[in-house]
């Protein structure tokens, strides 16, 4: 496989309601888009990053500055495309080991590679990773709401539309109310999750052990994403499941925070975690713990959307997964529309992603586009 070179594109997506989380709140996204063109052929990746570094310290303008400036100089090196041409996308973790962090810009490339690599070669995304299923069971994430009537509203309408698990964004002043609200509603059946996004500390432990009275799945990142010793610690406290997010970035850091005890459950993303070859490394490591695992969502399009089904059809992706329907959260997505079927969806079979941008829907939202040359 020869690399000719990454066309970098940037996308304005709006959503088609506020998005708000203890973090902030998103009424659209600016994503950064990969295009790798090989002589072979032309794959895509998706940067999750956010616009502003809120989520973890990347942004998409950093992502896209880091990707110009050192990423893809050294995959344009002469060794590294021989690494490229023998190994595929599997040499790309390795080529960009040099480069700290910046795990999102890293995992984009390492998606649109990969895509590339497989698409002449008939294979899919999923039979590459190891997928067993050709469905997945999906969740929806709820954002906060300024009132309780409007979040029960917001949810009756997602489980009518029919997805398999429920989860709320809590944080400080909205957790006990909206998640007794939801349970008194729609009863104790309803699979339900509420996730934090690091909003509270260890001083708030007798407050969040409340929530064991609702009978949740789990509780996700209540604490700082350093704080691997703090979710040990309240994870002592807690009969709900900790399940960690932001606080795992690899394998490495995995395995060491369920050696810690920090964490029954992980959630997986790929581009917080470099990529889906890592993603599988995590999958493979909590498997051999009997740690559950489930994939994570960042708002993307239905080209992190497809990938992200492939990977949560792995034996060990246990939990539904936020790899909801592209209605979810954009009226019109940029590749054919991903649907809820019986609180599934499918896994895509065709090569690579099996999904590809409709020409005239990508050019409606691109804001700028550039070229680099190998």
């Amino acid at each position: 496989m020869k690399l000719r070179g990454i066309e970098l594109r940037r996308v304005s997506m709006p959503l088609v309601s506020p998005f708000r989380t203890s973090f902030g709140t998103q009424t659209e996204r600016d994503i950064l888009l990969i295009k790798a063109v090989t002589d072979d052929a032309e794959g895509w990746g998706e940067c999750v990053a956010l616009a502003d570094p809120l989520y973890s310290a990347e942004y998409v303008d950093s992502q896209q500055d880091v990707l110009r400036r050192f990423v893809l100089p050294r995959l344009a090196a002469h060794e590294s495309q021989a690494a490229l041409a023998r190994f595929g996308a599997a040499a790309v973790a390795g080529l960009l080991h040099a480069v700290k962090g910046h795990r999102m810009a890293k995992a984009a490339v390492e998606m649109a590679i990969l895509d590339a690599e497989l698409r002449p070669l008939g294979r899919s995304f999923g039979r590459e990773l190891g997928a067993v299923a050709d469905r997945v069971p999906s969740g929806v994430s709820v954002g906060i709401h300024d009132s309780i009537p409007q979040l029960l509203a917001a949810v009756e309408g997602y489980l009518d539309e029919g997805y398999a698990r429920i989860k709320l964004k809590i944080e400080p002043g909205w957790d006990l109310a909206p998640v007794a609200a939801v349970r008194d509603r729609f009863g104790g059946d309803v699979p339900l999750q509420v996730d934090a996004n690091t909003a509270y500390t260890l001083r708030d432990a007798r407050h969040l052990a409340k929530l064991d009275a609702y009978d949740l799945l789990l509780i996700e990142q209540p604490l700082e994403e350093e704080d691997v010793l703090g979710h040990a610690a309240l994870a002592r406290e807690l009969a709900t499941p900790i399940c960690l997010d932001e606080s795992v970035v690899s394998a490495q850091t995995a395995a060491a925070a369920i050696t810690l005890g920090a964490c029954q459950i992980i959630n997986i993303k790929p581009g917080r975690v470099g990529g889906y070859l890592e993603a599988r490394k995590i999958h493979d490591v909590a498997a051999a713990h009997g740690i559950a695992v489930w994939c994570g969502g960042m708002l993307e399009t239905g080209l992190g959307r497809s990938a992200n089904i492939a990977l949560s059809a792995l034996p060990g992706f246990t939990l539904p997964g936020d790899v909801s329907a592209s209605d979810r959260f954009y009226r019109t997505d940029i590749t054919e529309p991903i649907v809820l079927v019986d609180g599934h969806v499918p896994v895509p079979t065709g090569p690579g992603l099996g999904v590809t941008p409709v020409p005239e829907l990508l050019e409606r939202v691109t804001t700028s586009v550039e070229w680099i040359d190998f």
